[in-house]
């Protein structure tokens, strides 16, 4: 008889493998500390606002598969994530008050680059050439082993500062300075390197719970998934070579011999439970900042910001947001006083009152892993040591960093590894 797979967190990494191993066939009960799924990827209502909010934007790419795949899946409602028809990125620049549109062609073949109308105003066709360097310092090399960004290309000039800086800041959460070149590398062979078709913005307006969380859990609810909340882990019983038991707060789970496990925890909550497991230690912040105020007509969906405070200003139907990336020195600054400043630059980019309305500032101190040669050394693969037992969640060994996509992608890698792994007396789905 087919034994069960608890997977353990319900973020996006552990609603992905339960939801891979449902699609299977397999029996799943899906445990999670918190009262919701979701994790760091999640809705919830802001009474201060008065309004639903993310608890971090996110933005996706149309080169995500995995993310897209991934909610085909779950039945994701069709309209869950919009964005424009072609890759178009608008950007502004706070201190000289100009405002383009970056706009790659759809094949591989950069040929927009050529076109001045395409690309950032005042740069030169061949600046484009500049992560050549990335891609060649990263060939053939594992995370870690190619060294920072910072010694692959040349992190100064108008280009870098108005492109290169605001993206791989954005996908890194690292000063790309100091970020693992293997990441940037995949980041930028899946992306710009698959052309234009693989860029498109796409933004999860109606909440990411929408998006992803509730599709997801009704999927698993349907197929016969076990969901159990405010269910939180405290220790693992090793047995021969595997888990026996799982030791949750309220009461132990023992395990029958063809029962398996995924750990979707985050690394520091799995490094407690898996004495010896190598994982990230060293974290970057994120800070989001919402303002309840309904946008101006026009204005565009994802706006980039440069010389400026703020970094990404999404304009959603009912507010405004920003997100600030690797924001670990704004961690001490006052709340208030960062809402005043960031409005105050929403007010000159949309010509807007300048009174600050209601906001809610969210800081997120262990957003992501550092994006650096020495985190990205440290992340684990998805098979361990324990035959029965897996790893999930987007610090593990994904190649790539922090992200949606790299966190359903680690889900699914996880549950293939236990499907196809003959140690655990199971056959490839």
């Amino acid at each position: 008889m087919m034994g069960t797979t608890h997977v353990v967190g319900a973020g996006l990494a552990g609603l992905s493998a339960a939801v891979a191993l449902a699609e299977r066939g397999r029996r799943v009960v899906l445990h999670e500390a918190a009262k919701q799924a979701g994790g760091r990827c999640r809705s919830y209502y802001d009474p201060s606002l008065g309004l639903t909010i993310d608890n971090g934007n996110h933005l996706l790419l149309s080169g995500n598969t995995d993310a897209l795949a991934f909610m085909r899946t779950i039945g994701a409602p069709s309209d869950a994530l919009t964005g424009p028809d072609e890759a178009a990125f608008d950007f502004a620049d706070l201190k000289t008050g100009e405002r383009w549109r970056l706009r790659p062609n759809a094949g591989r073949l950069p040929w927009w680059i050529l076109s001045r109308g395409r690309r950032v105003p005042g740069s030169r066709a061949r600046d484009y050439l500049a992560p050549l360097g990335i891609l060649k310092a990263a060939s053939g090399k594992a995370d870690g082993a190619g060294g920072t960004i910072g010694q692959s290309m040349a992190c100064e000039g108008l280009l870098y500062e108005r492109l290169w800086n605001p993206v791989l800041l954005a996908a890194l959460n690292t000063d790309p300075r100091e970020s693992d070149v293997g990441l940037a590398a995949t980041i930028l062979r899946e992306t710009l390197g698959a052309g234009g078709s693989a860029c498109r913005p796409l933004v999860a307006v109606a909440g990411l719970s929408a998006a992803f969380v509730d599709p997801a859990v009704a999927y698993l609810e349907r197929t016969g998934a076990e969901i159990r909340f405010g269910r939180r882990l405290r220790g693992l019983g090793f047995g021969a070579g595997r888990i026996d038991r799982l030791d949750f707060t309220d009461e132990p789970v023992e395990l029958a011999a063809d029962d398996s496990v995924v750990l979707a925890l985050p690394p520091w909550v799995a490094a407690e439970v898996l004495p010896g497991l190598a994982a990230p230690q060293s974290f970057r912040s994120i800070v989001n900042a919402h303002f309840a105020v309904v946008p101006k007509a026009g204005s565009p969906l994802l706006l980039g910001v440069v010389n400026g405070l703020t970094e990404w200003l999404f304009a959603y139907p009912d507010r405004y947001s920003v997100t600030i990336s690797g924001a670990d020195r704004l961690l001490d600054v006052p709340r208030e006083d960062l809402a005043r400043r960031i409005w105050g630059e929403i007010a000159q980019l949309d010509q807007l009152a300048p009174e600050l309305p209601s906001w809610q500032i969210v800081k997120e101190k262990r957003a992501t892993f550092a994006a650096t040669p020495a985190e990205a050394a440290r992340r684990a693969s998805a098979v361990t040591a324990q035959t029965n037992l897996v790893l999930a969640g987007d610090w593990t060994a994904t190649g790539l960093p922090s992200t949606i996509e790299g966190a359903i992608r680690s889900g699914k890698t996880a549950a293939l590894a236990l499907m196809c792994d003959p140690a655990l007396g199971r056959g490839a789905a």
